[in-house]
């Protein structure tokens, strides 16, 4: 499989992260896959926002699962974007995505718009929680799911392997060779995370991972030629 370069929350280098503004800049720069995270609002909507509150990346305050999508869509997510639903990227851009769930009730949500989609070829699910990426697989056959680790050992392989996630996702800050020697052996996809600089990209690529998540769109026109 060639070296995969995936935009993390579209390119949050330099659009607003998570917005229909940063997903299509991510797709016509040519990057692989685009990463986006998805919480559930009051009333159920599949948004996308990577925080469980609206305070960081809005003008407004407070958690998601206490407004309405309407609520949620008067705020301002950066360069007057509104907060998008899961659909509108779908619609949006064409490019494959990796949605990242925070838990088992988004994980039920997702599945209900992944089979009505048809959606098992285009779109790889993730999630720091491992019941969460069991939860998908159980409701989503044939889902390409994939755990994600921030602070981890080489336990993070028999973590997977029990969720029946083929790729990990690692904050490649903390992984070491022992870790990617123990997931190759049973047979893991690995994706670095996040890779922001030339050095992170030869670190990536020296470990022979599968692909690095970056706020950068560069990053997928250097990425091939790094050794």
């Amino acid at each position: 499989m060639n070296f995969l370069t995936i935009g993390h929350r579209g390119v949050m280098g330099v659009e607003p992260e998570n917005t229909l503004r940063s997903f299509v800049a991510a797709q016509q720069a040519g990057l692989d896959l685009i990463e986006l995270d998805l919480h559930l609002s009051k009333d159920g909507a599949l948004v996308v926002m990577h925080d469980a509150d609206v305070d960081r990346t809005t003008d407004g305050s407070g958690p998601i699962a206490e407004k309405t999508l309407a609520e949620l869509r008067a705020l301002d997510a950066g360069r007057g974007e509104r907060v998008p639903v899961f659909e509108e990227v779908l619609d949006a851009v064409p490019t494959p995505l990796q949605a990242e769930i925070k838990d088992v009730a988004a994980a039920r949500a997702l599945a209900e718009v992944m089979l009505e989609r048809d959606l098992v070829a285009r779109v790889e699910v993730s999630s720091f929680h491992d019941e969460a990426v069991a939860e998908i697989a159980r409701l989503v056959p044939g889902v390409r799911t994939a755990l994600i680790a921030g602070r981890y050992g080489p336990e993070v392989v028999e973590r997977a392997v029990a969720a029946g996630a083929p790729t990990v996702c690692l904050n490649i800050r903390r992984l070491t060779l022992e870790t990617v020697e123990h997931a190759r052996a049973a047979g893991l996809r690995i994706i670095g995370w996040v890779v922001n600089t030339q050095e992170h990209l030869r670190l990536v690529r020296a470990l022979e991972l599968d692909g690095a998540t970056t706020d950068f769109p560069e990053i997928k026109r250097t990425g091939r030629f790094t050794a």
